[in-house]
């Protein structure tokens, strides 16, 4: 099935069959790279950037360069009109009449969604706020995919910050359409799973799920660990954020109590959620999920354009 000119504002906007489709095209993009490095030759990303980045947005820049495309965008929101006060419809009119796709990254919960509804390209949410960030989910299954071979009955652990991480809140949503998957939510209670990931995501799914305030009472039953930072830029008080910034740290120590298959994600950037010994072991998988990103948005754009 086609999903040119579709706009991927979160998961669920994407069929269990296309999530496939999207990662298969992936592995065959892992395989033989050289067979797709002309097939967006003449296509733009515009790369829209509202808040910091490192890997996501260097991510969706060399995924369409290696597909023969071309970038164009900005990383700092003040060099913009936007300094000037123009809203973000008409900076979505404008880019999109330039563009090709658009991978828009904002602060603010809804502006993808928002966007989506003036642009006259698809609209990529690259994050928007606490909610969603599609695209770090693709990145996550296509992980779990190449380095536990499925999707299907696994035990996810996700650690930290659970109320406002948007990548949490994603690959719950995803991997709940995915049979015999069970999810353990370890966090402090002010950074507990939101009651309606709850409440509309677990519940109508039949998903089991249990929460837990330590890490080392059930790491032992985990497939995946995923672990996240304690995010400063969703505190409104700085005190709350220096109370629970240092809550989990995954060490040589934990890792101990794990399987010997378990894999460890993070989103990335990390602070010092994961010990720096902890990369030497070989059940951490995050530089590696880092790259399979780039594979997964080389698929998705390829497909979002018309390229494949």
């Amino acid at each position: 099935m086609s999903l040119k000119g579709r706009h991927v504002i979160q998961i669920s906007d994407l069929s269990v069959l296309e999530i496939d489709e999207i990662c298969e095209l992936a592995e065959q993009i892992i395989v033989d790279p050289n067979s797709f490095k002309e097939v967006c030759r003449g296509k733009i990303l515009a790369a829209l950037f509202f808040e910091p980045s490192t890997r996501t947005r260097l991510s969706f820049e060399a995924a369409m360069l290696r597909l023969g495309g071309s970038v164009e965008g900005f990383a700092d929101a003040s060099y913009t009109s936007t300094t000037k006060g123009e809203i973000l419809a008409d900076t979505i009119r404008v880019v999109s009449s330039y563009a090709d796709v658009i991978a828009i990254r904002s602060p603010k919960e809804g502006a993808a969604l928002l966007a989506s509804e003036y642009s006259a390209c698809p609209i990529i949410n690259a994050g928007d706020g606490g909610h969603f960030h599609p695209t770090q989910t693709l990145t996550d299954l296509l992980t779990i995919r190449q380095l536990k071979g499925g999707l299907e009955g696994m035990t996810i652990c996700c650690v930290g910050d659970l109320r406002f991480g948007r990548t949490v809140h994603s690959l719950t949503q995803a991997m709940c359409r995915y049979p015999k998957n069970r999810f353990i939510f370890v966090s402090p209670k002010e950074l507990a799973i939101p009651e309606y990931m709850v409440e509309d995501v677990l519940k109508p799914a039949g998903i089991e799920y249990e929460c837990a305030e330590r890490m080392e009472d059930v790491i032992d039953k985990a497939d995946i660990l995923y672990m996240t930072r304690v995010q400063k830029e969703r505190f409104f008080n700085e005190q709350d954020y220096i109370r629970l910034k240092d809550s989990y740290i995954l060490d040589k120590e934990k890792m101990r109590r794990a399987k010997k298959d378990m894999i460890v994600l993070h989103p990335l950037p990390r602070v010092n959620e994961i010990s720096y010994e902890v990369d030497s072991d070989p059940r951490a998988a995050y530089f590696k999920q880092v790259k399979f990103g780039m594979y997964a948005r080389m698929s998705l754009m390829a497909k979002l354009t018309g390229a494949l």
